[in-house]
């Protein structure tokens, strides 16, 4: 069990327990409130966020890449100071765009190949993309880059899918694991 994760009370397959992040402890299991681009729909501000307790934000990797743009956001400091927001972030990995943008999209070992639903530009997204992406939005917790398969997929493709995953998330450590000592090595010569 990692030190990052403290168990707190177990009822059979149930769990209770406390997650320590740099940006605050969450209580799992938790209910996340999504801001798609770095906002809650029908004018909830971070404020209101914070005054019904919210303890973690959810945003979308491949919405905030497209529309303002991840080095936008990193330019202006990170996802933390782009919304305001003091708490947990959470960023999904693009992943879901896999399966939501079905008819814009091409899967490939390497990655997916997209097309911007916004203005039909070409987008290339695979582990090691959704791993720089993330970083530029500088989320607290970055999820690996997935596919996810249609409900409805015969066994044999979920079977594909689950397996390309697999090998995606090893990139999507490889990459992590590179960017952490690549930052570890910049802030010695600095």
């Amino acid at each position: 069990m990692s030190k990052d994760y403290k168990l707190i009370k177990k009822d059979g397959r149930a769990k209770r327990g406390e997650f320590h992040t740099v940006h605050g402890v969450i209580q799992t299991p938790v209910f996340m409130n999504v801001g798609t681009v770095a906002a809650i729909k029908g004018a909830v501000s971070t404020e209101d966020l914070r005054g019904i307790g919210t303890q973690v934000e959810l945003s979308n990797t491949y919405h905030l890449h497209v529309r303002p743009g991840d080095k936008i956001v990193k330019k202006l400091g990170g996802l933390h100071k782009f919304m305001n927001w003091d708490r947990p972030i959470l960023t999904d990995s693009g992943g879901f765009q896999v399966f939501s943008l079905a008819s814009l999209r091409k899967i490939k070992e390497e990655g997916v190949y997209f097309q911007s639903h916004i203005d039909g530009r070409k987008i290339f997204m695979g582990p090691e993309e959704s791993m720089q992406i993330q970083s530029n939005l500088a989320s607290t917790i970055a999820m690996a880059f997935d596919e996810c398969p249609s409900s409805v997929a015969d066994r044999g493709y979920v079977q594909a899918s689950v397996d390309r995953t697999t090998r995606w998330l090893k990139r999507c450590k490889v990459e992590m694991d590179r960017r952490y000592h690549q930052q570890a090595s910049d802030a010695v010569w600095h």
